[in-house]
């Protein structure tokens, strides 16, 4: 059965059924993005910054402050 047949098939399930299943699928793969993902040079980037210089830093608190008036503007 191919990639496609199978996704034809799983799209005929209910939406809990495809719930249940993508989940299913979900935990099959492995928890850890890969080191070649950009995003995860990016985060590692910036934790490397942020411990030769913390003053960019900011709270949870202050980063949903900013977030809001962002949404206000």
């Amino acid at each position: 059965m191919s990639v496609d047949q199978i996704t034809a098939e799983a799209l005929r399930l209910s939406e809990k059924d495809r719930a249940g299943l993508a989940s299913r699928l979900l935990g099959s793969l492995p928890p850890v993005a890969f080191d070649d993902d950009e995003g995860v040079g990016e985060a590692r980037k910036r934790d490397a910054e942020l411990d030769t210089d913390d003053s960019h830093a900011m709270t949870l608190r202050d980063l949903d402050a900013r977030i809001e008036q962002c949404r206000q503007s």
